[in-house]
C-alpha cells in the first residue's frame, strides 16, 4: 500500500473526527478537541494519506517539557495490517529520539496487536492503570520508551 505521513491541517479535521468516531465509539474526541490540539504547539498530529488524499490513519502526540505522550493512534479498517500504524509510530519515535527524553502511552490490556507493535518499537510495560478505560471497563497497560 502506498501512503505518506503528513502533518494534520484544519482541512483534515472533519475526516479525522469521523475516523475517531469509528475507531473509538465509546469516547471519541470531538472535532473541536482536535481543532484545539491542532492549535496547541505542544501537540503534533500526523496523518497517513493514501492515493487522492484518502485518510488511512492518524496519530496524536502531546508533549510536556521533555516527555511525550502518545494520545491516540487510529487506522481505518480498510488500511489495517498494512503498515500504517507502524509508519505513524516510527515517525513519532523518530521525533522523540531527536527532541524528548521519553515517550509514554496507555493501551488496553486486551489489545495484544497494539502492545506487540509498541514492543516492536522499543516500548516496555512499566505498570497498569486500573479501570482506565470505559465501555467496557478495562485496565490500561502503561508503556514507556526512554531515549536517555
Amino acid at each position: 500500500m502506498n501512503f505518506r505521513i503528513v502533518p494534520m491541517t484544519a482541512e483534515h479535521l472533519p475526516r479525522v473526527a469521523a475516523l475517531e468516531k469509528i475507531c473509538f465509539p465509546a469516547d471519541p474526541w470531538s472535532e473541536a478537541l482536535f481543532r484545539a490540539a491542532l492549535d496547541n504547539p505542544a501537540v503534533a498530529i500526523l496523518l497517513a494519506q493514501g492515493e487522492g488524499g484518502a485518510l488511512l490513519g492518524y496519530a496524536v502526540l502531546s508533549t510536556v517539557l521533555d516527555e511525550g505522550n502518545l494520545d491516540n493512534i487510529a487506522v481505518a479498517r480498510s488500511a489495517r495490517r498494512q503498515g500504517v500504524a507502524d509508519a505513524l509510530l516510527s515517525a513519532l519515535t523518530a521525533f522523540g529520539r531527536e527532541h524528548l527524553a521519553r515517550l509514554m502511552l496507555e493501551v488496553r490490556l486486551s489489545n495484544a496487536p497494539a502492545i506487540a507493535l509498541y514492543e516492536k518499537h522499543g516500548f516496555i510495560a512499566v505498570g497498569r492503570r486500573k479501570n482506565y478505560y470505559d465501555a467496557p471497563k478495562e485496565d490500561a497497560v502503561l508503556m514507556t520508551l526512554s531515549f536517555l
